[in-house]
């Protein structure tokens, strides 16, 4: 679809239990040019059939919701469709499931309280294919997440084997992917240019078996490549 002006229109659905989130997004996301809001969903079981009946391009996911939570819901779309794509709904008091969601195959995550500016970027950088990685915020969020999964018993894949198909340039690629670095600012930090870092994460990610570049910052955090201090 294309707006007034012939761009194309981004069509997002909105799953979250709670009507004052559902409309105060839309409301927000209406109001940009270059987004619409395709339908609502208020659990994980209405957000799965309204994702194959209406195709949209970029699901707002809230992860605490009845019947079937965003985590399951997440799982079920992306396992129908590896092209979807799931922006996680979170908060600061860092719901426990979002790690997990990441690894589902989430995109990325974005926080409740976002402003109107940054909840229409966060739409658009997902609907390009791109992961939402917000630099302090990223390694906050999965370095918690990782010791949750410890805690909880929640186990990894094993990294080691993996990580030895990467390259020592790549490796450091993928720590700088995994701090919440763009191409640009990783190519300007390695002095190479920006056509270079993209080939090194588009080998990562192949070498690695990963879907983007959230699930490479989930991988280097579980493989102590990046901590949380680091």
């Amino acid at each position: 679809m294309t707006g007034t002006d012939g761009a194309a229109v981004i069509r997002v659905l909105i799953a979250d239990d709670q009507v004052m989130v559902r409309e105060g997004f839309s409301v927000l996301l209406n109001a940009q040019p270059d987004i619409e809001v395709a339908g609502e969903a208020v659990d994980g079981r209405q957000a799965i059939a309204q994702v194959a009946k209406l195709r949209p391009d970029v699901v707002l996911m809230d992860i605490r919701m009845p019947e079937v939570n965003g985590l399951e819901a997440t799982r079920e779309i992306i396992a129908a469709d590896a092209d979807a794509k799931v922006l996680v709904l979170t908060t600061f008091d860092l719901d426990e499931y979002v790690y997990q969601a990441l690894r589902a195959g989430a995109s990325g995550f974005l926080l409740k309280d976002a402003s109107a500016r940054q909840l229409g970027e966060a739409v658009r950088v997902v609907a390009a294919g791109e992961a939402l990685l917000a630099p302090t915020v990223t390694k906050r969020l999965i370095s918690t997440f990782s010791r949750i999964g410890e805690a909880t018993g929640f186990a990894p894949p094993p990294a080691a084997e993996r990580l030895a198909e990467l390259t020592e340039r790549e490796n450091e690629v993928l720590v700088q992917v995994a701090q919440g670095r763009s191409n640009a600012e990783i190519a300007e930090h390695l002095v190479v240019a920006e056509s270079t870092v993209k080939t090194h994460v588009s080998r990562i990610l192949v070498k690695l078996g990963l879907r983007d570049r959230t699930q490479a910052a989930v991988f280097a955090y579980e493989a102590r490549l990046v901590t949380p201090g680091g």
